[in-house]
């Protein structure tokens, strides 16, 4: 498995670490496909979005045209061949006077689609980021049903499918979850011995380790703004 390399600082890159029961996961789904989309839940800076884009890289390696996009930052990966879907996501992102959150992330819903009308295209992952802090609460119900419709009423037939969804925002999985439209996993900081793995790969002084998992309890966010920049 290919791993991705994280950008924490403008000088410092750190490749993903951990989160070997996560990453079986989405092996798991890679097989079998997601019979609802996943919603992912979890404390800010727990590590969900590097989990995302390693997991664009695993279903890459097994075959999904797959598409990633963090809705609040506007960052994106899109592995595919179909010129026009890497384009549309280009130009929306690159709009600086008609972007919003909720354009791109009914974009998302759009490519999935067009690319499932592909007759060749048929293994699909969709992954999108902090979505509901973007689009809003009253809009989060209505745009997990939509997920669900790309899976329960494809514009064409497809092999395998695979639509996770993660968030930092807490409201919305209490709205979300009086529903059957979505399966809510919940993702914590990191492993004592993962954290201690991430520590050692980060060059320079900095406090000790005992000194650093006491104060972040395994949160790479905390963690890189405990140590000098």
């Amino acid at each position: 498995m290919k791993r991705v390399k994280l950008r924490f600082t403008l000088k410092l890159e750190v490749e993903f670490v951990d989160r070997d029961r996560g990453i079986r996961h989405v092996y798991e789904l890679a097989e079998k496909g997601t019979r609802f989309p996943v919603v992912v839940f979890g404390p800010e800076g727990c590590g969900k979005t590097a989990w995302l884009r390693q997991a664009v890289e695993v279903l890459k390696e097994q075959g999904f045209d797959s598409i990633y996009i963090d809705v609040l930052s506007k960052e994106h990966i899109a592995y595919t061949d179909v010129k026009e879907v890497v384009d549309r996501i280009s130009d929306v992102v690159a709009d600086v006077t008609g972007y919003s959150p909720i354009k791109l992330a009914d974009l998302a819903i759009l490519l999935a689609n067009k690319l499932l009308k592909r007759w060749r295209k048929k293994k699909i992952a969709l992954l999108i980021d902090e979505v509901f802090q973007a689009i809003g609460l009253d809009r989060a119900e209505a745009y997990v049903k939509m997920l669900l419709n790309l899976i329960e009423y494809p514009p064409e037939s497809y092999e395998n499918i695979v639509i996770i969804v993660a968030t930092s925002e807490g409201l919305s999985r209490w709205r979300i979850g009086r529903h059957r439209w979505a399966e809510i996993t919940p993702m914590w900081n990191m492993s004592e011995r993962g954290f201690e793995e991430l520590y050692e790969k980060i060059p320079g002084p900095k406090p000790s380790f005992e000194e650093i998992w006491r104060l972040a309890g395994g949160n790479p966010s905390v963690f890189f703004t405990a140590i000098p920049s």
